[in-house]
């Protein structure tokens, strides 16, 4: 049986690790010690915790200042606050000058439920994506997490990176399970049609592959963690393959993965590409499994997608 673990709760250990064989390693909290799973880090190394309270645009800026001084600062903030109302900040003090900052956005995508829009993240990918000098990352479960917080650890560019706020079924195992930046990874092989999905949507475009399967359509499902650096042959390779990509996003269908997908196959002049996300308009409240559902994010409803535009193509 699958685990189902916050992917959230895994990179704490990581932290706490590679902070004690570095002091410069430092955290940054905004009142989320919490919400982001680091009260253990708290703990284990206070020296090396700073609690900011509710300020994002502040912390952002004092951790650029600790990266200018040597520090390595991860930055932990809700990440509806940290991608818009700090975004300023990201935008000068980290990326434009080229600070080693790792920004955390926890509770990302619709994460926070029935807290509502103002507490929904679904312009993140949007706005991080077209900032210049900026990784942006997402991990699909919490043996993928373990792998991007270690090579965040040792990475001195500054980056982006979204963890939703509950339980993830896993995708991967201990054994399979890779992370290289700038590079989709191929979860299910298939010939006839292709999802690409990013994050917590990994597993669900799985589900869907797997119920494809019993119809006899064979789904590739491509997980695109980095959305940048971004895999453009990945898509490349899909559309010349399985001719046809739908995209699956916890995130607004404007400026998120479908449409860096429809870009480069819009550039290639060939392939179709059906966009599936949240709709432009102020989300339903829920859990997040009932707002997945309610816009088709689910393993029946891409699957019937799947299925409606192979039957526009004649397949």
């Amino acid at each position: 049986m699958k685990d189902n673990i916050a992917n959230r709760a895994v990179m704490c250990d990581v932290l706490i690790d590679a902070a004690k064989k570095n002091q410069d390693l430092v955290v940054l909290t905004s009142d989320s010690r919490g919400s982001a799973s680091l009260v253990k880090f708290g703990e284990a190394l206070p020296k090396q915790h700073i609690e900011m309270g509710i300020a994002e645009q502040n912390i952002v800026s004092v951790a650029a200042g600790l990266a200018l001084n040597g520090k390595r600062p991860f930055v932990a903030s809700p990440a509806c606050f940290l991608s818009m109302r700090s975004i300023e900040q990201v935008k000068v003090d980290v990326a434009y000058s080229d600070k080693n900052v790792k920004l955390i956005g926890i509770s990302g995508g619709v994460s926070y439920g029935a807290l509502g829009m103002s507490h929904h993240s679904l312009q993140d990918f949007a706005v991080t994506r077209a900032i210049p000098n900026l990784e942006v990352i997402v991990p699909a479960d919490r043996h993928e997490t373990k792998l991007v917080f270690e090579y965040l650890v040792k990475s001195d560019k500054p980056a982006y990176v979204r963890l939703g706020r509950n339980p993830v079924e896993d995708c991967y195992t201990e054994k399979n399970v890779t992370f290289e930046i700038g590079k989709a990874h191929e979860m299910i092989s298939g010939s006839d049609v292709t999802i690409a999905a990013v994050g917590e949507t990994v597993c669900v475009a799985m589900g869907a592959a797997e119920k494809l399967a019993q119809d006899g359509i064979s789904a590739r499902v491509l997980n695109f963690s980095s959305l940048k650096p971004f895999d453009r042959e990945a898509v490349k390779r899909a559309i010349d393959e399985t001719g046809s990509i739908i995209t699956v996003e916890e995130h607004s269908v404007h400026g998120g993965l479908g449409e860096a997908i429809a870009s480069v196959v819009a550039q290639e002049g060939k392939g179709i590409v059906r966009i599936m996300g949240l709709p432009d308009d102020n989300i339903i409240t829920g859990t997040s499994r009932e707002v997945f559902n309610h816009y088709g994010i689910s393993p029946d409803g891409i699957s019937q997608e799947v299925k409606n535009i192979l039957k526009k193509v004649g397949n």
